[in-house]
């Protein structure tokens, strides 16, 4: 039997929003060299009907985590609240409707539809892959579980976990493997839309419960606060102190025009106490956490606030099955649906997949990238393609990190400064399949630099600069691992895309952070 072959320049498989904006600017790279269009392709495990963008349309993660400029630097460099975001992320977002942090899931899939259609896309949906063959080193075709064959020239990889690298492969480190801890991984969230609780009535609900929670005379309260605590006094004072901030004061929710800030466990704590579970992860594996909040249209709120904990291998399986929450999440999510429909929601619905932040890091890439580089500043100023600024977020912790630095002999401080770093795209090419680019959380990150590369605004601007390096390479005859971020940069210059470049070296604790992350450099093999 002869199997279907389709033959094209670029296939991207996954399509989360890096990597559909890197399609995107791929095609136009070669329209601006060429006059038309390439023959790319999209492929996703996921169902495209249900919305194209990954997490943040099928996953509903409406709160967009935007880079955290310092108001010192703005002022500075005159720069806007969010920095100065890749031309095509902007794009995406104007496009999409944002204001600041609230991105409309169904005004994303149709800026990202609209946009893949002008760029003369295809797509192709629940995309399994059955096999990956190659010639000599570089990817030849995908063999699909149906049996067609999808040749190309240059692949990108834009799932969690790497799956095409892995498919091709390329070795990958579980969890956080680099820091000897291949089995711990962060948490999964599973996203929820509420309708009919205002924000008002939020506001309302915070402050009531911060009064009760933190009045040690109220009898009453302070015995939900216990049962939160699963009858630990301690915890239960620990949440206490959490309600208030240095000075004594309620630290109640901030609300901005498109978002809620969440900043102590009161509503948490509401929830656990009528649930009758305990307020404390990852020992209670799920659990409530204190939400970042999206404002959609017509007063719905996307709330990023329910942690399901993972290890690495559940973590794999989960991105495999195309995100889909598990029983055990469903189960979980209709007793937050009982109690928010109690508080006045007239509809909790869940998404449809799952939130996965971080599935494990490729190996032998052109470049890795370290939480240390980051803080140093990055790649050069005169070969950078964006500058992003955001903390080292790992959500939920990293389990069993502090005992793991204690034993190889460090005593001091887990935290470090938030790095503002100019962006490369080394760190995603792939040193011995010279033809792949992996952009996702899943790139060539080391240590505590998966945090901030996990997030969807830096691997934007890594995309688009994959993207264009995939049409230098195909039109120079070269390989895409051979592509030089100065190569990029010419291009995003020539084109009037090049955004403001500030990186800032924070040499102390990029110091400090080298010595930390330099403690595991033998825990593993890369």
């Amino acid at each position: 039997m002869v199997s279907d072959v389709s033959s094209y320049d670029v296939i991207c498989f996954g399509d989360e929003v890096p990597g559909v904006l890197a399609v995107i600017s791929a095609a136009r790279e070669y329209l601006r060299r060429t006059n038309r269009y390439p023959r790319i392709l999209l492929m996703s495990k996921g169902s495209l009907q249900e919305g194209i963008g990954g997490h943040l349309v099928r996953g509903r993660l409406a709160y967009l985590d935007r880079s955290q400029i310092s108001p010192e630097l703005q002022k500075s460099l005159g720069l806007d609240t969010f920095g100065s975001p890749a031309a095509i992320y902007k794009e995406f977002l104007q496009k999409s409707g944002v204001m600041g942090i609230a991105l409309d899931p169904e005004k994303a899939h149709a800026a990202l539809k609209e946009m893949l259609f002008q760029a003369n896309i295809a797509l192709l949906s629940k995309v399994e892959i059955k096999s990956v063959s190659k010639q000599g080193q570089k990817i030849a075709s995908i063999t699909t579980s149906k049996g067609t064959i999808y040749t190309g020239k240059q692949f990108i990889d834009a799932t969690v976990n790497g799956e095409l690298a892995q498919a091709a492969g390329v070795k990958k480190l579980k969890g956080f493997e680099t820091f000897g801890l291949p089995y711990s991984e962060l948490p999964v969230t599973l996203v929820f839309e509420t309708a009919g609780l205002s924000t008002r009535r939020l506001k309302e609900l915070d402050y009531t419960y911060l009064k009760r929670f933190t009045n040690i005379a109220d009898s009453e309260n302070q015995k939900f606060l216990l049962h939160a605590a699963g009858m630990d006094a301690k915890l239960a004072e620990e949440l206490r102190m959490e309600m208030l901030d240095t000075r004594g004061n309620l630290k109640t929710l901030w609300a901005g025009n498109d978002y809620i800030d969440v900043r102590s466990p009161a509503l948490p704590v509401s929830y656990h106490s009528f649930r009758g579970t305990r307020l404390l992860f990852p020992q209670t594996s799920a659990i409530l956490d204190e939400g970042n909040i999206a404002i959609l249209p017509g007063e719905k709120l996307s709330w990023n606030a329910l942690l399901f904990a993972v290890n690495s291998t559940e973590a794999e399986t989960l991105a495999r099955s195309g995100g889909k929450p598990t029983a055990r999440m469903l189960q979980e999510m209709s007793s937050v649906v009982t109690w928010l429909k109690s508080l006045g929601a007239t509809s909790v619905i869940p998404a449809s997949e799952l939130y996965i932040r971080h599935a494990g890091n490729i190996t032998g890439v052109v470049e890795p990238l370290t939480g240390a580089q980051m803080l140093f500043g990055g790649v050069p100023a005169n070969e950078a393609l964006a500058t992003f600024s955001y903390h080292f977020d790992v959500r939920g912790g990293i389990i069993g990190i502090g005992e793991k630095a204690n034993s190889q002999g460090w005593f001091k401080s887990l935290s470090f400064k938030p790095p503002t770093f100019n962006i490369g795209i080394r760190h995603a090419l792939v040193k011995n399949v010279p033809n792949l680019a992996v952009v996702s959380p899943c790139s060539g990150f080391e240590g505590l630099a998966c945090s901030v590369g996990r997030i969807v605004e830096f691997n934007a601007a890594v995309g688009q600069g994959v993207g264009i390096a995939a049409i230098i390479a195909i039109l120079n005859n070269k390989n895409l691992a051979d592509v030089s971020n100065r190569e990029v940069r010419q291009v995003l210059a020539t084109t009037g895309q090049l955004p403001k470049i500030f990186g800032v070296a924070n040499n102390s604790e990029g110091t400090l952070l080298a010595q930390f992350e330099g403690l595991f450099d033998s825990s593993y093999i890369a």
